[in-house]
């Protein structure tokens, strides 16, 4: 790596569709800049790692999500806790992306693997939550904190997403 390269780290907290994009997408950008990028992926980000993805979107405490059909203005908060309102609104979120041409996590993904971002799975919450190594995608490491705020440390831009 050239000595002033700059270097991109992120932290993903968040394993839903919609909190499952910016960390791909920055990373991958920032790789297409030329810049060393590393994701750490703790707690529920974890899920991003698994082999096999099932990202929901919960419209219940996201007041800033577009509802279909002028839906903010006369459907009321409490009603997106309805039994069944998850998975209707993944399923309007990833048909609005797909019209839109919007890649998908696991390309964003795949896009980073390629392009030689660092994705590091927290070996604390691999522990705590009983993951198995074989449910997540090869092309990662495991590691602590410490392991990544050595990069971090050194790091241009520093995210928290």
């Amino acid at each position: 790596m050239p000595e002033n390269q700059k270097k991109l780290a992120l932290i993903a907290t968040k394993g839903t569709l919609d909190w499952a994009y910016p960390p791909f997408i920055l990373a991958s950008t920032a790789a297409a800049l030329g810049y060393e990028a590393q994701i750490f992926f703790t707690f529920y980000g974890l899920n991003l790692l698994k082999k096999k993805m099932d990202l929901k979107i919960s419209p219940l405490g996201n007041p800033g999500m577009p509802m279909p059909m002028g839906m903010d203005k006369w459907f009321p908060t409490v009603g997106t806790a309805l039994p069944g309102m998850e998975s209707v609104m993944t399923g309007m979120m990833k048909q609005k992306m797909k019209s839109k041409g919007v890649a998908s996590v696991e390309e964003l993904r795949d896009i980073c693997i390629e392009s030689e971002v660092k994705l590091i799975a927290c070996q604390m919450t691999v522990d705590l939550f009983d993951f198995k190594r074989e449910d997540l995608i090869d092309d990662i490491e495991t590691g602590g904190a410490a392991t990544f705020l050595e990069f971090a440390g050194e790091a241009d831009v520093s995210l928290f997403v």
